[in-house]
């Protein structure tokens, strides 16, 4: 179990840049230290893989490999890859506290293509070991996205057949024709992981532990679904049979239409869930602690024919359960993992919950529905879970007060002794760092006091979500003095 801490959840995007989207460089290591100077032990991120269309970390085009717009730029000045010009007068986007992400397309991959041209021989000897020591995807993925540049950056789904298909001399011959496409995709990888190595062990040092964050699915335009198809429910044109979602709630009256790939948990069952395995096991090289994104999917997910408008139409069907976890267990031994239960949740879950003895979520933002006596108040917790103000998917504390229905805001008021003098986020906070859970964490917005404009997504939609960003002179020291101060009195 976790011992009584905190964190602060901001995603690496959010950082302060000068080049249009925070990355592993000095600002990285100032919120570190600013996470040490406000008394907290975590910082939790949400999922760290290569965006696709429509700049989710929920949609990566790999469940293994590194987003390349997190690689620092300066850092590669200074490594002598790039000369300051390079870097210099570049419109990766003039708003400092939005993210434009066309232009970060446009304009950063020319820029880390010079950085390759430089640093494939001067790290040549450690890129060998790099490329060896991930072997299990890195060539799969370097493949599949120099392949997909050559189609125009279009799903898998619309290659040519053979390649599509991944016919043994469609991928000798791309392999070949693409040698060098496929030799940049994993250097972006080498620097990828060198620079967050770094900042992990600098967080790591200073005591800060960091929460990382798996999506249950993969895309469907994705290095994971091409190259192991054969555990998805596909047909013999490599076409979704069934695709991942979830059923109308608090988010959508017509439900979640995720698209995904629904996995053959009879197959991985019957190869002992080998390929989740080596994706937990990877993640684990990146982070200190999973959180396990619908982590009630393990257990029963929704599943919804493919070509549906909506997700009503889909049903139920069981999952893996405990088997999965029993096989984590004896391959990679007792692991810190985060069981984000949040949803519709059955006692089938609960219990499924309470056997993998992982601590679930409790979100204060869902407690305050006055037709109903919910889970979500803090007199209902217990000490074996992990309570937020909100996560990436809510408002911000302060949207809400100004968006919700009046009589749950009242609601929340009387129950937390909310006050305007006081501030009505600190009082959320105050609640959840009060609360018996065993780690308090609440996204940055809110202890700034954030309004709904730098709410971090807005569930299904797209365009607009996965853009905010903090702006550097708002993270102060006396902010983090507060915050310690806070911390302290709750004993975390």
């Amino acid at each position: 179990m976790i011992e009584r801490s905190s964190g602060i959840l901001m995603h690496i995007t959010s950082l302060p840049s000068p080049y249009g989207i925070g990355t592993f460089g000095k600002e990285a290591y100032a919120f570190v230290d600013f996470l040490k100077k406000a008394g907290q032990n975590y910082w939790q991120l949400l999922p760290l893989g290569p965006t696709s269309f429509g700049d989710s970390p929920y949609q990566s085009f790999s469940s293994f490999a590194g987003n390349p717009y997190f690689i620092d730029l300066e850092t590669l000045v200074e490594e002598g890859l790039l000369e300051w010009e390079d870097i210099q007068n570049i419109d990766f986007g003039r708003d400092r506290e939005k993210i434009d992400y066309g232009k970060l397309y446009m304009n950063r991959f020319s820029i880390l293509k010079k950085a390759f041209l430089l640093g494939r021989e001067k790290f040549k000897q450690s890129l060998e070991s790099f490329r060896l020591e991930n072997s299990d995807w890195l060539e799969d993925y370097g493949l599949y996205m120099a392949v997909k540049v050559w189609f125009g950056m279009k799903s898998w789904k619309d290659w040519d057949e053979d390649i599509k298909l991944r016919e043994e001399k469609a991928l000798e011959r791309y392999q070949k024709e693409l040698a060098n496409e496929i030799e940049y995709w994993m250097f972006l990888q080498y620097l990828f992981f060198k620079q967050w190595k770094k900042l992990k062990k600098y967080a790591n040092d200073k005591g800060i532990r960091i929460i990382g964050d798996i999506p249950i699915y993969v895309a469907e335009d994705s290095a994971d679904a091409w190259a192991n198809s054969e555990i998805f429910f596909l047909d013999e044109k490599k076409n979704p049979v069934t695709i991942a979602g979830c059923p109308p709630d608090y988010f959508s009256e017509i439900g979640q239409l995720w698209g995904n790939p629904i996995y053959r948990w009879d197959l991985l069952e019957e190869r002992n869930y080998d390929w989740w395995i080596e994706r937990i096991r990877g993640n684990f090289r990146l982070y200190d602690i999973l959180r396990i994104d619908h982590f009630r999917g393990l257990e029963s997910f929704w599943e919804i024919p493919f070509g549906s408008k909506t997700a009503a139409t889909g049903r139920w069907v069981k999952g893996p359960g405990m088997k999965l976890f029993r096989a984590v267990k004896e391959q990679l031994g007792n692991i810190d993992i985060i069981a984000e239960d949040l949803g519709h949740l059955t006692q089938e879950v609960i219990d499924f919950r309470k056997e993998s003895e992982y601590p679930g979520m409790k979100v204060l933002q869902f407690a305050f529905d006055t037709r109903e006596e919910s889970d979500y108040l803090p007199h209902n917790y217990e000490k074996n879970c992990v309570v937020y103000t909100g996560t990436h998917d809510n408002d911000t504390i302060m949207g809400w007060m100004n968006t919700a229905n009046k009589l749950d805001v009242e609601h929340a008021k009387e129950y937390l002794n909310l006050t305007e003098d006081e501030g009505y986020h600190w009082g959320f906070l105050r609640g959840v760092w009060s609360s018996v859970g065993a780690l308090a964490i609440a996204p940055m917005q809110d202890f700034l006091g954030l309004g709904s404009e730098h709410r971090m997504n807005i569930p299904s939609t797209i365009g607009g979500n996965w853009q905010w960003r903090v702006k550097k002179e708002d993270l102060t020291d006396g902010l983090a003095a507060k915050i310690y101060r806070f911390t302290k009195r709750y004993g975390r």
